[in-house]
């Protein structure tokens, strides 16, 4: 297949991306299925409002669901980090890689890998906001290519519900997720595991927390010695 070049790309703060970052066929296959999937959910969440009254709780600004350790695959990791290059500015991706630095260092603290203090603390990280690097002021940076397991979460409970979901001492419920959601976004998370193994790779070695395919990715070495 004949990769295509994108064009120009201004930014807002008049940074000027990169145009010679050509699109892969990974991506197109990715974002193929993507666009699919979108289609699919929008048509599902109007059946469920239309015959059950089911309207998710979900909305822009509540970001509780992006501090999850986010499980995606190299494929679509490949797909999100060329969209990465082509649209952040140089002090956008300086920035980028700070926060996926941070969060290396707030997993290995939480694993028992790095230094701690006399008093046994972890000093600045007891306070880390452990958050997905790709999100920005409460936004998702990458929201046009985000992974399938994002385009497929939703819940119908309180988001304070989300939000201590990522406390292992709370006795809140859990979230009420929209099952009947991803049971409509199987076939696509299908499709991109086949493709995946269509190339020769196995698909459960694929798999990553979206951090650390990030840094994979992108090349930067985090790696925190014992």
């Amino acid at each position: 297949m004949k990769m295509e070049v994108i064009n120009l790309i201004e930014h807002n703060d008049g940074n000027v991306g990169r145009a010679d970052i050509p699109i892969t066929p990974q991506e197109v296959f990715i974002n193929d299925v993507y666009s699919s999937m979108d289609v699919a959910t929008a048509d599902g969440l109007d059946l469920l409002q239309s015959e059950d009254g089911i309207v998710p709780t979900c909305k822009a600004g509540c970001d509780h669901c992006c501090r999850y350790h986010i499980v995606t695959n190299s494929a679509e990791v490949h797909t999100l980090v060329q969209f990465l290059k082509r649209e952040l500015s140089a002090e956008q991706m300086s920035d980028l890689h700070l926060r996926t630095q941070r969060w290396h260092e707030w997993d290995s603290s939480r694993r028992g890998r790095s230094q701690t203090s006399e008093d046994g603390s972890q000093g600045e990280l007891d306070h880390y906001d452990h958050s997905c690097p790709l999100l920005v002021s409460g936004q998702c940076s990458v929201y046009a290519v985000r992974p399938a397991i994002c385009r497929s979460h939703y819940v119908t409970s309180d988001a304070v519900l989300c939000r201590s979901a990522n406390d292992p001492d709370s006795t809140e419920d859990v979230p009420q997720v929209v099952a009947a959601l991803m049971e409509v976004a199987s076939p696509f998370t299908i499709a991109i595991k086949e493709h995946i193994e269509s190339e020769g790779v196995e698909f459960s070695d694929s798999a990553t927390l979206l951090p650390q395919g990030l840094a994979i990715e992108m090349g930067w070495d985090f790696s925190v010695t014992p």
